[in-house]
């Protein structure tokens, strides 16, 4: 039995996820603020919520973020970034990943398949950003591409079979895009789905890669 651990699971796309994974028959372990107290800001939090998991988990995925700070959106020009407030974007959707990946090495299987998953997004790509605003937004999913990438190249060298990625789930409709209606959304159960589906294909020679939810690669 596939043993799968969920962080943000109490998220739209999080708790598709858990849902998908426990439909196929794995066993879920989801993790949250609202339900375990793991906020992924504080490290006292991850190292005791994530320390007291047991491993080994086939499948890691982390599904953790924010758009933006409750009762902002984010920024469409210079004169809106904020420091604070980038802070708190980064220290949510970058450092709450790199604080989870410390605890992934011991949860891993040290034989066989397994693949850590971290959600970014596309709009963390430098190469594909034609549109420039959403600075603070942009520039955390870009950092998190980078913490990604680079654990998959430390990650690599003692789990020989496990692939670390970073997924781009499309826009999809949660809490999370209300307030932007111009997007295309898919909804969060279909999202789970194609993620997965990518998941399932990738093997440890796609370790560090960039996907989106196709499947496709995502430029850097």
């Amino acid at each position: 039995m596939q043993r799968a651990l969920v962080i943000g699971a109490s998220g739209g796309i999080g708790a598709a996820l858990a849902a998908t994974l426990a439909g196929r028959g794995a066993a879920v372990t989801g993790l949250s603020r609202a339900g375990d107290g793991l906020d992924v800001t504080d490290m006292a939090s991850v190292d005791s919520v994530l320390g007291a998991q047991e491993g080994p988990f086939d499948l890691i995925l982390v599904a953790s973020g924010i758009l933006a700070p409750q009762g902002t959106g984010p920024e469409k020009s210079l004169d809106q970034v904020d420091a604070a407030r980038m802070a708190e974007v980064l220290a949510v959707n970058a450092i709450g990943p790199a604080l989870i990946l410390r605890h992934a090495p011991r949860l891993l299987p040290r034989q066989g398949r397994a693949v850590v998953a971290v959600l970014t997004a596309r709009v963390g790509s430098i190469g594909d950003n034609g549109l420039g605003g959403w600075y603070s937004y942009r520039a955390s999913k870009a950092a998190a591409n980078q913490i990604v990438r680079t654990a998959a190249i430390e990650i690599g060298r003692r789990h020989k079979h496990v692939a670390v990625i970073a997924l781009h789930p499309g826009t999809v409709a949660t809490p999370f895009t209300g307030n932007y209606p111009g997007h295309r959304k898919i909804a969060p159960e279909d999202a789970a789905q194609n993620l997965l589906r990518v998941i399932d294909g990738v093997t440890a020679q796609d370790t560090g890669r960039f996907l989106d939810w196709s499947g496709a690669e995502v430029p850097w």
